[in-house]
């Protein structure tokens, strides 16, 4: 028995179907993440940050909750598990590099993670009203505002506009760490990070009583601008 022969129409058409299949499933979402329990002590809530970070640095993000219908179950509330004071900086979103979705980071970035009066009462707040157990203060490598402050240190002048209400705020945290051996920027990262976080135990009894409480922990974290990897300081 002869084989049917294949005109070159049909061949297009069945690559073309080909092509067509494979296509719808690049273009199919990935199926999202299963909802995990919210963690309840402090804790639980640094070992999802850190799982979440190493997900990252590993390429193996899921991205969870991240999708219109879970903005839409979060409109009415928020519960965030963790307060991040971070870095104004766009290579530092707390979400992407913790591998966190909608409504579980309650946000707080301005350049130097500098925790002023405006700030704090942020913290507080989230504290009060969500319950979060979690604070982090995280620094970054290579930080612009530190930089920034080391430059104004160093050559005796004055930043530009705004910019030196940022340098007289890490001043005080900068200057004492210049004369240490090693990178002064790392150096000053890393105090300015530890700085913060005495800032807000010092500063808030809101806070302190909580972490007395054991109900909060405030940590201090650097990230590698090269690596992704979060760190957490002691």
């Amino acid at each position: 028995m002869t084989r049917p022969s294949l005109s070159r129409r049909t061949l297009l058409a069945g690559g073309a179907a080909v092509v067509a299949v494979g296509a719808t499933a690049a273009a199919r979402p990935a199926v999202a993440a299963p909802a995990e329990p919210a963690p309840v002590t402090p804790a639980e809530a640094l070992r999802r940050l850190l799982r979440g970070n190493h997900r990252f640095v590993t390429g193996h993000s899921r991205h969870p909750h991240q999708s219109l219908a879970d903005l839409h179950e979060l409109a009415a509330a928020q519960h965030p598990f963790a307060v991040t004071i971070g870095c104004a900086d766009s290579r530092v979103p707390p979400e992407l590099l913790f591998d966190q979705g909608l409504g579980d980071l309650f946000d707080n970035r301005v350049a130097g993670n500098i925790v002023d009066d405006l700030l704090l009462g942020s913290v507080e707040f989230a504290v009060e009203e969500f319950g979060s157990p979690l604070v982090v203060v995280l620094g970054h490598e290579r930080c612009g505002a530190i930089s920034a402050t080391i430059d104004a240190i160093r050559g005796g002048g004055t930043a530009p506009g705004h910019i030196g209400t940022i340098v007289d705020s890490l001043r005080p945290v900068v200057e004492p760490v210049l004369h240490l051996p090693g990178d002064p920027v790392e150096n000053a990262v890393r105090a300015n990070v530890r700085a913060q976080v005495r800032s807000l135990l010092a500063r808030s009894p809101i806070i302190a009583e909580k972490v007395h409480e054991g109900a909060l922990r405030v940590v201090g974290a650097r990230y590698d601008l090269d690596t992704g990897r979060v760190t957490q300081l002691d």
